[in-house]
């Protein structure tokens, strides 16, 4: 890079060092290090990056979620009549559709239907990260035999 600049500007190499540095704002003196007290440049993360890292998270949360109301379905279903309803089960109940609805969405949604998913339930998927996050401490800590530790 330094031997194109220098022969594009007709620039001895360290001019064209100079330059580069200088172009990319990177600060340099003699001893090659530099000067004291220059922070780094921190790059700026555009709109587009901030929204497109929020879809991400958001699909990625609602599909663990999926996955575990899945689990859930199958662990905890009523095994005799008589038996009563694991609040796991009766969450599977309540959420399997409704979840899979917005995952719908962020898959064949258009931008703006995505962008207003996000926008709208941005703060329920902080919960339901939340959620997962609890009950993923608790059953690694072995309390899924005590019913009151899986209740939301």
């Amino acid at each position: 890079m330094i031997d194109f600049t220098s022969l594009l500007f007709d620039l001895s190499s360290k001019e064209a060092a100079l330059k580069l540095a200088e172009d990319i704002s990177v600060g340099f003196d003699a001893r090659g290090h530099d000067p004291p007290g220059r922070k780094p440049v921190r790059m700026k993360i555009s709109e587009e990056q901030r929204y497109h890292h929020a879809e991400q998270k958001c699909f990625r949360v609602l599909c663990d979620y999926l996955h575990l109301l899945e689990h859930w379905k199958i662990e905890y279903a009523l095994k005799q009549q008589e038996d009563t309803w694991h609040p796991l089960f009766v969450e599977v109940l309540q959420q399997q559709s409704y979840i899979e609805y917005l995952l719908d969405i962020l898959l064949t949604g258009s931008i703006v239907e995505r962008a207003e998913l996000i926008a709208e339930h941005g703060k329920e998927v902080r919960k339901i990260e939340q959620r997962i996050s609890e009950f993923t401490a608790r059953h690694s800590a072995g309390c899924d035999e005590d019913r009151r530790c899986l209740i939301a």
